[in-house]
């Protein structure tokens, strides 16, 4: 059986699709399917609109006796992938990480809004949103099954007026990062002498970054020393770094940039606790890592945490911005190393259950199924 999988991503770029392809490079063959992956890497040096052309003929000479047609995106290498399945009327498998029409709406087109408010007045957004967001539900309307990482990801395309029975739900699967060194080892290296929380992810707005170093702030009263290291990189740093600078912060926040999953990973295995203040996650891989790491997590009560963490028994689920709930849940943490060994246990039991056997056997029932 024959797969054509459509990746926005891949190697040498990172994020999720990247990871997803290859993985199912990799993993697939073992299984009987031969895999080709078609990379939108190839042609994005082209111009806009005739990138998309060439992709579309690059993906059309490579699915040459194709049995599936599997795009891991909804509008870059999935319209071209439903032309293109259309063509050779063979099966076409779109997989969601998100609302592409909403993230690229925040990122580009001034929408400040998060997900749920968005799906509840669409209308109101502006018109590049709706065009993508008519795109993305035209091609994923004609997908014969799509994958989601979460079923709150699956609730978000209901919304769609797609049929939950062709919706399925397959989490995304944990890779370790591999730490060799203890957490004390690594809290020598790293001079993190004091309490130190870290956080990650893109500085946007939504990822709450500036509230969390207003609650650093009134930490400090409980906490002298306490420190904030902010891994990750985007265009409110230079806002956050003033911020930091007004609140007169500066030896306590460190911003780390972006850093290899090996450095990322010493560093949140040296901390006392990793904070994700988010008003959006699909399913955070990130969450899954930190869970298997095994530092005690806080994070928000959005998209598909809660389908990650069961609040007080794998971590601390709290409101987007809430400062009194995240000064009360880390504040916890802090005075209760021992209730953690508990939670952390916990939280690494449960990131088993992503592992990649799974999620890989589930992959291939669902290719089994449709052939």
């Amino acid at each position: 059986m024959k797969i054509t999988i459509a990746t926005g991503l891949y190697p040498p770029e990172i994020g999720g699709p990247a990871t997803y392809a290859t993985m199912l490079e990799k993993e697939l063959p073992a299984l009987g399917f031969v895999v080709k992956v078609v990379p939108f890497g190839l042609v994005r040096h082209y111009p806009k609109v005739i990138r998309h052309l060439v992709y579309t003929w690059r993906l059309w000479r490579e699915s040459k006796k194709t049995d599936v047609i599997y795009a891991l995106d909804p509008t870059s290498v999935g319209l071209p992938a439903l032309v293109v399945s259309w063509l050779r009327k063979k099966p076409f498998l779109v997989r969601l990480g998100g609302d592409y029409a909403w993230e690229q709406g925040r990122y580009r087109f001034g929408l400040s809004v998060t997900l749920d408010e968005y799906l509840d007045d669409k209308e109101s957004s502006p018109w590049p949103v709706r065009i993508l967001a008519c795109i993305q539900s035209f091609v994923v309307s004609r997908a014969r099954l799509v994958i989601v990482p979460s079923h709150y990801l699956k609730g978000v395309v209901t919304k769609w007026g797609i049929d939950e029975n062709r919706i399925r739900v397959i989490y995304s699967a944990l890779f370790p990062i591999s730490v060799a060194d203890s957490k004390e080892v690594l809290k020598r290296e790293l001079s993190f002498a004091y309490p130190t929380i870290v956080t990650a992810g893109r500085l946007v707005p939504w990822k709450g970054f500036k509230v969390l170093i207003d609650v650093i702030a009134k930490l400090q009263v409980n906490f002298p020393n306490i420190s904030l290291v902010i891994a990750g990189n985007g265009e409110e740093r230079d806002d956050l770094q003033n911020h930091v600078a007004d609140l007169k912060l500066s030896q306590h926040v460190r911003f780390m940039g972006n850093l290899s999953k090996e450095a990322l990973g010493a560093t949140i295995k040296a901390s006392d606790v990793f904070v994700l203040n988010t008003a959006y996650e699909g399913l955070s891989h990130q969450l899954i890592e930190v869970m298997d790491i095994g530092t005690p997590i806080v994070t928000t009560r959005v998209g598909g945490n809660p389908e990650l963490i069961t609040d007080g028994a794998d971590g601390y689920l709290v409101e987007f911005n809430n400062e009194k709930d995240l000064l009360e849940a880390i504040t916890r943490v802090l005075n209760h190393p021992e209730s953690c060994t508990r939670i952390v246990q916990s939280a690494r039991g449960r990131s088993k259950q992503f592992s990649k056997d799974i999620v890989i056997k589930q992959i291939d029932q669902m290719l089994r199924e449709i052939s």
